[in-house]
C-alpha cells in the first residue's frame, strides 16, 4: 500500500486551506510529549486543553493557543496524538508545522528525538488510515469519516454519522456471526463423515439460511437508500428552445441560476445545480434546446446537451403546451422524443412534462407524463415525488439508512449470490456438503471486504488516497 514505514510520526494541517478563526496542526506517533514541550514549555495533562504560547527556536512566540495531548491508545489513530490549535491564517499554520518539523529533528534521542526526527507531511487520509490499522475504526467506518464530510444533505450526513458509529458495521458483523454458525454445522459434517450427523436434513439448518437470506436482502435495501445519499442522481432536463427548460431550473432550485428570456437559445450550456427532496440529492441539469441550429457555440451547447442526456440517471423532456397546435414544433418533439428513446438505456427513464400548463388551460393531458408550470409551480410537488420514485427513494426509511458506496453494494451482491448459490446446494436432489460449505465461505469473504477484514492493500491504498490531508 505504501513505501513509507508506518511507524514514522505525520504531521498535517487539519483545517480546510484558506483563512479562518481557527487552524488545526496535527501530529500522529509515538512518544510525541518532547515534540509538546519543545513547543508549549510545558508537560500536556493527557485530554485537557492548555492554553499559551507556541514558541519558535529562539522561545519568541508564533501564536498563542491551545494544545491538547491524547496518548495512545486512546486517540483518533491509536497512536500519541498532538493537536495545535491556533488562528487560522494560512501564514502561522505553516510557521507551525515547519516548527513542528525542525524541533522533531533537534530533539535529544534519549528524549525519544532518534523516532522523532523522521517526522514527516503526512499523505491524504493517512490519519484515518492509521486508526483503521490500528483497529480504531472497520473500513466502513473509515469511508465514513469522508463521506460525513462531504455530505451534501442533513439526510446523508446524519446516515453518515450512523456508519461512523458502526450501524453498517454491526449489520455486517451480525451476518457474519450468522454465516460462520452455519458453516460450523456444515464442516462438523465434512469433518466426521464417520459419525452420521445429516444436518441437512435438519429444518434449523435451513431455517437459518432462508433467516440469512432474509436479513441479507435487508441490508441490501437499506445500503441502496444509504448510497442514493450518499450520490443522488444526475436528471437532466432536455427539450426544444424556449419549451421553459431554465425556468423550470429556477423553480426547482428556487433561485434565479438559469438567464430566462424570450430569446429562443438563450442557454448555450450546461447549467448545474444540486438540490434536495426528502434529503436526496438530484444533480438536476439544464441543457441547451434541442434543435438544428447554424450558430456554432450554440451547436456546441447542443452537443453538450445530447452528451449529458447520455449519462443522465433520469431524462425530463419538456413540451410546451402553448404550441402544441404549431405543426412544426409537434414534428420536431416527436423527432426528439424517438432520439431519446433510441438513446437512453431502458434503465434510464424519460419523464414527459408537460409545461405552461398556466398559458394552456385546458383538460388535463392523459398518461404518464405531468402537466406543470414552471411559472407558477403548479404540478412541482408531484415532479418531486415522480423524481423520487424514480431514484428509488423510500419514503420513511430516512432514520433507518446507514450510508453506503458502490463497493459495499457490489460486496453485498457478491454475498447474496453466494447465499443463493448455497441454499441451492441444500435445496437440490443430491445436495453436496463440499460445495456448500465453499459457497458459504465465499459470502463471508464478501461481507469482510466491507469491514476490510479481506481488503487488498491496493483497496484501501485507493480509499484513502480520496481522504483530505489532515483526516
Amino acid at each position: 500500500m505504501t513505501d513509507q514505514p508506518s511507524a514514522d510520526p505525520i504531521i498535517a494541517i487539519a483545517t480546510a486551506p484558506g483563512r479562518g478563526a481557527v487552524g488545526i496542526v496535527r501530529v500522529s506517533g509515538h512518544e510525541l510529549m518532547p515534540l509538546a514541550r519543545a513547543l508549549t514549555d510545558r508537560e500536556l495533562a493527557p485530554r485537557v486543553a492548555a492554553y499559551g504560547p507556541f514558541k519558535d527556536a529562539g522561545g519568541s512566540p508564533i501564536d498563542h493557543g491551545l494544545a491538547l495531548f491524547f496518548p495512545a491508545p486512546h486517540s483518533y489513530t491509536g497512536e500519541d496524538v498532538l493537536e495545535l490549535q491556533a488562528h487560522g491564517g494560512p501564514v502561522v499554520l505553516q510557521l507551525l508545522l515547519q516548527r513542528c518539523l525542525l524541533a522533531a529533528a533537534e530533539i535529544n534521542p534519549a528524549s525519544g528525538g532518534a523516532r522523532l526526527a523522521r517526522l514527516r507531511l503526512a499523505r491524504p487520509g493517512e490519519f484515518t488510515e492509521r486508526a483503521f490499522l490500528n483497529d480504531k475504526l472497520d473500513l466502513a467506518q473509515a469511508e465514513a469519516v469522508m463521506d460525513l464530510i462531504d455530505a451534501s444533505t442533513e439526510a446523508a450526513a446524519r446516515s453518515a454519522s450512523r456508519s461512523l458509529a458502526g450501524a453498517f458495521s454491526r449489520e455486517i458483523h451480525a451476518l457474519r456471526d450468522g454465516l460462520i454458525q452455519l458453516r460450523m454445522l456444515i464442516e462438523v459434517t465434512l469433518d466426521f463423515p464417520e459419525e452420521e450427523i445429516d444436518v441437512l436434513s435438519a429444518p434449523d439448518v435451513r431455517d437459518q439460511l432462508s433467516n440469512l437470506q432474509q436479513a441479507l436482502a435487508g441490508v441490501q435495501a437499506r445500503a441502496r437508500q444509504g448510497a442514493l445519499l450518499r450520490e443522488g442522481i444526475k436528471v437532466v432536463i432536455a427539450g426544444q428552445p424556449n419549451a421553459g427548460k431554465s425556468s423550470l431550473l429556477n423553480a426547482l432550485a428556487g433561485a434565479e441560476l438559469a438567464i430566462v428570456t424570450p430569446i429562443a437559445g438563450t442557454t448555450r450550456d450546461v447549467v448545474q445545480q444540486t438540490i434536495q427532496i426528502e434529503g436526496v440529492p438530484l444533480h438536476v441539469l439544464d441543457t441547451a434546446g434541442l434543435r438544428e441550429s447554424h450558430d456554432e457555440v450554440e451547436r456546441i451547447g447542443i452537443e453538450r446537451a445530447w452528451e449529458h442526456i447520455a449519462s443522465a440517471d433520469a431524462v425530463l423532456l419538456l413540451h410546451d403546451l402553448t404550441r402544441l397546435n404549431a405543426p412544426d414544433y409537434q414534428a420536431e418533439d416527436r423527432r426528439i422524443a424517438a432520439t431519446l428513446a433510441e438513446r437512453l438505456s431502458r434503465d434510464v427513464p424519460l419523464l414527459h412534462l408537460w409545461n405552461k400548463r398556466d398559458a394552456a388551460p385546458g383538460p388535463l393531458l392523459s398518461g404518464d407524463g405531468i402537466a406543470l408550470s414552471a411559472r407558477t409551480g403548479e404540478g412541482l410537488d408531484a415532479l418531486r415525488q415522480r423524481l423520487l420514485q424514480v431514484a428509488g427513494w423510500q419514503a420513511g426509511t430516512g432514520d433507518g439508512v446507514f450510508i453506503a458506496r458502490e463497493r459495499h453494494l457490489q460486496a453485498l451482491a457478491r454475498a447474496a449470490q453466494h447465499l443463493d448459490a448455497a441454499s441451492a446446494h441444500l435445496h437440490g436432489p443430491a445436495p453436496l456438503l463440499d460445495l456448500l460449505a465453499e459457497e458459504l465461505r465465499l459470502a463471508q469473504n464478501a461481507l469482510g471486504e466491507i469491514t476490510g477484514e479481506f481488503s487488498a492493500d491496493d483497496l484501501l491504498g485507493v480509499i484513502f488516497s480520496r481522504f483530505c490531508i489532515g483526516k
